[in-house]
């Protein structure tokens, strides 16, 4: 197993390529939460997420002039900048629906990129066939685990006294990292795992004590959906992660929009997920001094307003309700009085006279409206049902689907 030496030898061997991030005191969201809480704000690192460490620690001194990998993001980049920076040539490997702004991203930092297969397996098949290049793994080697486990050095530098470490799971190679760093300087530092409920393989792994294969469903935290964790990471979290929480989709676009809210920072949805599962369970982190590893701020930007859409409904700030009125002259207009009055916001409305169950004369009446927060939209529906409106069907907003990570890459 990789030992403290490792990692930090892989500290001084990286330090001159990549950027030690801030360690960044949160009052908005310790308030909010209850804990002390700081961000580990791995999305200003070079490339803009986590994956530069690991990447140099690997390649550095290596002496290989081709390196490959397959990839749809995060790993993509470090590679493709990596490789640059220490004179080798990479081939990144891409199945071939990815995004055009991934692939480009790859290119920017000098790779060549192939577009091969449907889905992230068949890309990695074709990547490991490549025998004329050394292979670079996301997450299961183990100098890629000590590149990452620098993080949790700079933690425990960059503060002192922290109870927790909420760290993002994929593949396993940054949280097991982490917790090497962080239990052999302080044993009783919680190193907790963080997976979505769409994509819970190390979850489930961690409890049934042995490596479970599932494949993830669409997720916002594309950057974590991996359908089984590595080998050499899994070693690492049995023996020394204290715990793993799963977290909601609701929950983790709530904390994107917190993160640019709040922080004004832009986190994508796998670098969200330890702040939604701060805010999930904030009875058991209260009081404590937390740290949230935020990973990775390459949020996909063609999806970034469904993403923020569905923090707002999460938070009560947009909400979808129907309401019965008299098909009269003036209806409408008490009605949206109402809405007013409690300075909300109409985005929508529409009429549907056809409707089931609504009795001839009257009109059902479909509002989408903006509130001011959760409490003001139930202040908001109690004054409507007190001017006799009859409201039903209060809901959210649609879900127009979030990306899928081909089963393979993550963290």
């Amino acid at each position: 197993m990789i030992t403290i030496d490792d990692i930090y030898e892989a500290g001084r061997r990286i330090e001159p390529f990549i950027h030690k991030t801030p360690l960044i005191h949160s009052s908005s969201l310790s308030k909010a939460t209850g804990a002390e809480v700081f961000i580990k704000a791995e999305n200003l690192q070079k490339t803009g997420a986590f994956k530069v460490r690991g990447a140099f620690n690997k390649m550095i001194g290596l002496g290989a002039d081709k390196v490959i990998t397959a990839s749809m993001g995060n790993h993509a980049q470090a590679v493709a900048f990596a490789a640059r920076e220490t004179g080798a040539r990479a081939r990144i490997v891409m199945p071939v629906m990815v995004t055009l702004v991934k692939e480009e991203a790859s290119k920017a930092y000098g790779a060549e990129v192939i577009l091969y297969g449907d889905n992230f397996r068949e890309s990695l098949e074709y990547a490991l066939s490549q025998n004329e290049y050394l292979f670079i793994h996301p997450f299961d080697d183990d100098r890629i685990i000590a590149g990452q486990g620098t993080i949790g050095l700079e933690i425990m530098e960059q503060t002192q006294g922290i109870d927790a470490v909420l760290v993002p799971v994929g593949g396993g190679g940054l949280v097991a990292g982490i917790a090497l760093a962080v239990k052999a300087i302080s044993p009783q530092t919680e190193v907790i795992g963080v997976q979505t409920e769409s994509a819970p393989s190390a979850y489930r792994s961690f409890y049934e004590r042995r490596l479970a294969t599932i494949p993830p469903c669409p997720t916002i935290a594309d950057g974590i959906a991996v359908g089984r964790t590595g080998d050499r990471p899994f070693e690492v979290i049995a023996s020394l992660v204290d715990d793993m929480i799963l977290v909601k989709e609701d929950s983790i676009a709530l904390s994107v929009l917190l993160f640019m809210e709040r922080m004004k920072l832009v986190v994508e949805g796998a670098g969200a997920v330890p702040l939604g599962a701060l805010l999930s369970h904030k009875e058991r982190f209260r009081g404590k001094r937390v740290a949230l590893v935020a990973s990775g701020g390459n949020i996909d930007f063609t999806i970034i307003d469904r993403i923020v859409r569905k923090g707002l409904v999460t938070n009560g700030r947009i909400a979808v309700f129907e309401v019965i009125v008299h098909d009269l002259p003036g209806s409408l207009r008490d009605l949206t009085g109402i809405i007013a009055a409690h300075r909300a916001n109409i985005l929508d409305v529409y009429h549907n006279r056809l409707a089931e169950n609504v009795p001839v004369g009257k009109t059902e009446v479909a509002f989408t409206v903006e509130a001011r927060s959760r409490e003001n939209l139930e202040e908001l529906l109690s004054s409507i049902r007190a001017g006799g409106f009859v409201v039903k069907d209060v809901g959210s907003l649609p879900d127009n689907g979030y990306p899928r990570a081909p089963d393979g890459e993550g963290g």
